[in-house]
C-alpha cells in the first residue's frame, strides 16, 4: 500500500480516512478538492491534470477521493490500493448535512478560500445534494472500476461501515477485502 486511493460518496468520511492512513503509513497526503478549486468561486484549476500527473508518478501517495472526472482514470491505473468507504446513505447523509451546516453558518473557508453559503443549498452542485443524487451511481462506477482489468491489480478494501472502518484501521489491516 503505497499509492492509495480513499473512494467513497460525499460524506462517506474519505478525507478523515485518508489523514488517518498518511499518519499511519507516513505517506504524503493530497485533498483532491484542493488541487480542484482553487481560487474564488469554486474555480478549478486549469493544470489540474498536470498537478495531479506529477503526483501520480510519485512512488507513494494517499488522495481522498474515487477522483475528479478528469483525472480519474490517471489515478486509477496509478493506484495500488483502493479503500471503498461503502456506508449506507443513513450514514452519510447525517454526516454531509452536518458538516455543510456547520460550514455555512460559521462560514468556514474551505478549497480556495470559498465558502459554503444559504444560496448554495439550493444548487444540484451542493454536497448535501450530490451526496443524495449520485448516490447509487457513484456506488455502482465504484464498484465497476473495482472488478475492470484496466485497473488490476488493485487491492481493494471494502469497507461498509464506520464499525469496519475504525476495526480495520485499528489493526486488522493491510488485507484485501471481497468485492
Amino acid at each position: 500500500m503505497q499509492r492509495i486511493l480513499v473512494a467513497g460518496i460525499t460524506g462517506a468520511g474519505k478525507t478523515t480516512m485518508a489523514q488517518a492512513l498518511s499518519a499511519r503509513l507516513r505517506l504524503p497526503f493530497h485533498e483532491m478538492d484542493s488541487l480542484v478549486f482553487n481560487g474564488p468561486d469554486w474555480a478549478v484549476d486549469p493544470d489540474l491534470h498536470q498537478q495531479v500527473a506529477k503526483i501520480a508518478a510519485a512512488p507513494a501517495w494517499i488522495f481522498d477521493s474515487f477522483g475528479h472526472p478528469e483525472v480519474r482514470d490517471l489515478l486509477w491505473t496509478s493506484a495500488d490500493t483502493v479503500i471503498w468507504l461503502d456506508y449506507p446513505r443513513a450514514v452519510v447523509m447525517p454526516r454531509v448535512l452536518r458538516r455543510s451546516l456547520r460550514r455555512t453558518l460559521l462560514r468556514e473557508r474551505v478549497f480556495g478560500g470559498n465558502v459554503e453559503t444559504l444560496s448554495s443549498w439550493f444548487s444540484g452542485d451542493h454536497p448535501a445534494w450530490s451526496s443524495w443524487t449520485q448516490y447509487e451511481a457513484r456506488r455502482a462506477e465504484i464498484n465497476r472500476r473495482t472488478t475492470d482489468p484496466r485497473f488490476a491489480p488493485l487491492n481493494v478494501v471494502h469497507l461498509r461501515s464506520p464499525r469496519e472502518a475504525t476495526a480495520w484501521l485499528g489493526g486488522a489491516w493491510p488485507r484485501p477485502a471481497a468485492g
